[in-house]
């Protein structure tokens, strides 16, 4: 199935990021990763052609995860570096190298249903029925969690500029 697997590598930069975000750990979230590609590949033939490859992969990296979680083998590990941040001045790359820094620690301490439903809906873009489906929720619930997600983010971290500038 060349295309079901060219589709699926393709999706690699965001299930990566899911992963990491369900996980908290760069080392759970590449071994949540590679087990889902593992099962995805395996599993192919359950996927329905026209449905979302990501949805599907999405949902079974969150069944792993849940999994791992219930097995109470979950490592902790500290959050590695932010990446690379590009810019044109060396203040301007360090601002954004320090807010994507606390973003991503405001982010963590999130509790994991909150951090979920913002990594599909915020991060991914996905509709509140597609993460509802992913997660296994309805969709008022999905909501609701974003709701009390984005409130403590903005507690934790502020407004952003764009919202006090409109106040």
């Amino acid at each position: 199935m060349p295309s079901f697997a060219r589709e699926l590598v393709e999706l690699l930069p965001r299930a990566r990021r899911f992963a990491w975000v369900l996980t908290r750990s760069h080392h759970d979230a590449e071994d949540v990763l590679q087990a889902a590609v593992e099962r995805a590949l395996r599993h192919s033939d359950t996927w329905e052609r026209g449905t979302r490859l990501d949805s599907w992969l999405f949902r079974i990296m969150q069944n792993l995860w849940r999994d791992e979680l219930r097995a109470h083998r979950r490592r902790s590990e500290p959050l590695e570096a932010a990446g690379e941040i590009m810019g044109t001045d060396g203040r301007e790359v360090a601002m954004k190298h320090i807010q994507t820094v606390q973003a991503s620690a405001a982010l963590l301490q999130l509790p994991d249903e909150q951090r979920a439903v913002i990594a599909l809906v915020v991060m991914e873009g996905m509709s509140y029925q597609e993460a509802a489906d992913i997660l296994e929720i309805p969709v008022g619930t999905i909501m609701s969690r974003l709701a009390r997600a984005r409130a403590r983010l903005v507690a934790t971290l502020g407004d952003p500029p764009a919202v006090r500038a409109a106040k």
